[in-house]
């Protein structure tokens, strides 16, 4: 009976320490990845990929939290500046710097200086709408709060999209951010758990505004071959999400987990992130013809990176408890 255990207990120990399965924890609308890209770098890698969609960025995070003294996943992919913050401060990524990081094109994408989290991409924030529902000229913020029930947006508990809109409002209004959200409440119709919910809601015509991306108009053009929906970056300024990607601290297959980091930067990846994340790759890939209609806002905003790992989540307690 005992050699049937130590047999077993060998066997357990050589799967966890030579697995060649890599385990990638992303959100659901980057499932594009797993149609093509996936199959590459497992060929590439001779390994397989398992990758576990966990609806918006914010449950990919709360879902290694829960993990944390047993994580199950080698690779977290889709984090941006704030849910990388927490993540970092939380102990649960180890910093990894890929030879390749020179191919970013502008070293100000990288945001996290310790390499914890590499960057795979970026866009601005906006606010999309129905040009043929929404015919006044669009300026300020506060011209969002005169359609009432018009707009959609994400719950940034659970939404990195949600989440980088209240940070920008943040970065707009500074302390005074919460009488803007009170100011805004009348003309939002639903906050919804993710991106995707919302943009079914937007595309069924339930209401003619929502939160999303500058390249949406892109996109747009792309589907539809014409500018179907407009672009709205409010005059204050525009906030730019970057998204990126971290080995879980306590991966179980890191070596593998390095190679996936390298991935991302290769011209593989990036040439494939125009068209399927519709956010703009951190290296200089060719970009599609159809860019040429995605808005690139003139200013930029920001909030220094301490500032929110220190107050982030008392913002989200004092948004919950002003908008529930």
């Amino acid at each position: 009976m005992k050699k049937f255990f130590f047999i077993g207990f060998l066997l357990m120990a050589f799967i966890l320490v030579f697995s060649d399965e890599l385990v990638v924890y992303t959100y659901e609308s980057l499932s594009w990845i797993e149609e093509g890209l996936v199959q590459k770098f497992e060929e590439r890698c001779n390994c397989n990929v398992k990758v576990v969609k966990l609806g918006d960025a914010g449950n990919v995070l709360t879902r290694l939290m829960l993990e944390k003294k047993n994580p199950k996943a080698d690779v977290v992919l889709g984090l941006d500046q704030s849910l990388s913050a927490k993540a970092i401060q939380e102990n649960l990524l180890i910093p990894y710097k890929p030879d390749n990081i020179k191919n970013i094109k502008d070293p100000t994408l990288i945001f996290d200086e310790e390499f914890y989290v590499i960057p795979f991409d970026y866009g601005a924030i906006a606010i999309i709408y129905d040009p043929d529902k929404i015919t006044d000229e669009l300026r300020s913020f506060e011209d969002l709060t005169k359609y009432e029930k018009s707009l959609i947006v994400q719950d940034p508990r659970a939404s990195s999209t949600g989440q980088a809109f209240l940070l920008w409002t943040i970065a707009v209004y500074g302390e005074d951010w919460q009488d803007f959200w009170k100011r805004l409440m009348p003309a939002i119709l639903t906050i919804s758990p993710s991106w995707d919910d919302s943009f079914a809601l937007f595309e069924m015509g339930q209401a003619p505004m929502m939160v999303s991306y500058a390249t949406d108009s892109a996109y747009s053009q792309y589907y539809y071959g014409t500018s179907k929906y407009k672009v709205f970056i409010p005059e204050e300024g525009a906030y730019v999400q970057i998204e990126g990607a971290g080995i879980v601290n306590g991966a179980k297959n890191f070596e593998l987990a390095k190679r996936f980091i390298d991935f991302l930067l290769t011209q593989d990846f990036q040439k494939e992130v125009p068209l399927n994340q519709w956010m703009f790759p951190v290296t200089n890939v060719e970009l599609p013809e159809v860019y040429e209609y995605a808005v690139i806002p003139d200013k930029i905003l920001t909030i220094d990176d301490n500032k929110i790992s220190k107050n982030l989540e008392k913002w989200l307690n004092e948004w919950e408890d002003l908008v529930f």
